[in-house]
């Protein structure tokens, strides 16, 4: 079969790679019909998410129908529809039945999430940009689609519109409480959505790009385009001087400086980035890595809460614990438990409550999918959410 592969820092390919087979009793095979391209698989090209292992089958994102179970799988057959949880849990460990399905101890024995696509550390499991895919622990790692979902629908339940739901929750917003959204890519329109269906009454959104801006103002964010202005200073001023009561960090450590900025990050990006891919203006990790939880830090209200989201790897230890803790600041972080939230918000695609499909921008087929990569990489106008229409 084709899969997008990782071979080194920089240097991905379309492969033809063998079909997944059941290992074991709890695994299921899935044929895909929708992937879709992650932030976050940038981090594994770019060299900020280190320790991948070459041969790994990139992607974290899937829709597909299944077209065979293990003995083990006994709710699901070949033929039905299912979504992928980009988090894998096995569902009987004691942190899986918590709801911290991101800390299996089973699905990954050395601690930390287990995700698909990820480096040696995360398991590893080879990721679902492929035709197929092997999943395991299929009884909690697939949920079935309701027919009235289509798969576009679906593929941004997989990890996306979870992740930002997450954020919300991790920030602790309420009714009535100001938000800011640092990062207005596809996880933060998710994540401005997910705070105003969870009871915000004033969401901020900080962005240096136009398009994303554009759409995070349709949703009547307020919006703050830091090339253009300092978003700290601009919101202490819309905020009478307090600062917002939550902050959702939707971008980690591909943070960018302003257009203008010149401060120096360079001890920070070696950090960041120890054996970067950069080539030219292609792979290119972010600038200021520790930029946008600083300003989170500095934006948000004394006793005030911040939820991170966005990916900050294992070895990058720079944070404003002075400030943080003077200000006594609550600060929640980690990796989404997918299956934990998933059903509830498939709901509500289904009712019609919410079309999350308005923040898809480019489909692509498989074959495109290394010059799609390159391109979103690259930060470039208009590039929020890219889907691979695998097959039918």
């Amino acid at each position: 079969m084709k899969a997008v592969v990782w071979h080194d820092i920089g240097d991905i390919r379309l492969d033809e790679v063998p079909d997944p087979k059941i290992l074991e009793p709890s695994d299921a095979i899935v044929r895909l019909t929708r992937s879709a391209i992650c932030g976050t698989d940038l981090h594994m090209v770019r060299g900020t998410m280190p320790g991948m292992v070459p041969g790994t089958i990139l992607g974290h994102e899937g829709v597909g129908v299944i077209e065979e179970v293990g003995p083990a799988v006994r709710g699901f057959a070949p033929g039905e529809r299912v979504v992928i949880p980009s988090t894998i849990g096995c569902g009987t460990c004691s942190y899986c039945r918590a709801g911290y399905y991101a800390q299996c101890d089973n699905a990954n024995p050395g601690g930390g999430t287990c995700f698909f696509g990820g480096p040696e550390g995360t398991g590893p499991v080879d990721g679902l940009q492929a035709e197929y895919a092997r999943v395991p622990f299929a009884m909690t790692s697939l949920v079935r689609i309701p027919d009235n979902v289509s798969d576009d629908q679906a593929i941004l339940l997989s990890d996306i519109f979870p992740t930002a739901w997450f954020g919300g929750r991790l920030a602790e917003v309420g009714e009535g409480d100001s938000v800011l959204v640092v990062g207005a890519g596809v996880v933060g329109q998710f994540a401005i959505a997910s705070a105003k269906r969870q009871g915000a009454g004033r969401v901020f959104a900080v962005d240096g790009l136009p398009s994303r801006l554009d759409l995070a103002r349709r949703q009547n964010a307020e919006v703050i385009d830091f090339n253009q202005e300092d978003p700290v200073a601009l919101v202490r001023e819309l905020t009478g001087g307090i600062g917002v009561d939550r902050v959702i960090d939707a971008v980690g450590i591909d943070a960018q400086q302003p257009a203008s900025g010149n401060a120096d990050y360079e001890e920070e990006r070696r950090v960041a980035a120890p054996e970067s891919g950069q080539r030219g203006d292609q792979w290119v990790p972010g600038d200021a890595p520790s930029l946008a939880i600083r300003w989170a830090v500095q934006a948000v209200a004394k006793a005030g809460t911040i939820g991170v989201i966005g990916v900050y790897p294992p070895g990058f230890d720079r944070f404003p614990f002075g400030e943080a803790m003077n200000k006594n600041l609550t600060l929640h972080m980690g990796n989404c438990n997918h299956r934990r939230y998933l059903p509830g918000l498939l709901g509500m695609v289904s009712t019609g409550s919410f079309e999350p499909t308005d923040f898809i921008t480019q489909h692509e087929e498989p074959d495109s999918a290394i010059e799609a990569y390159k391109t979103f990489d690259r930060r470039e106008e208009g590039w929020l959410k890219t889907v691979l229409d695998v097959s039918g």
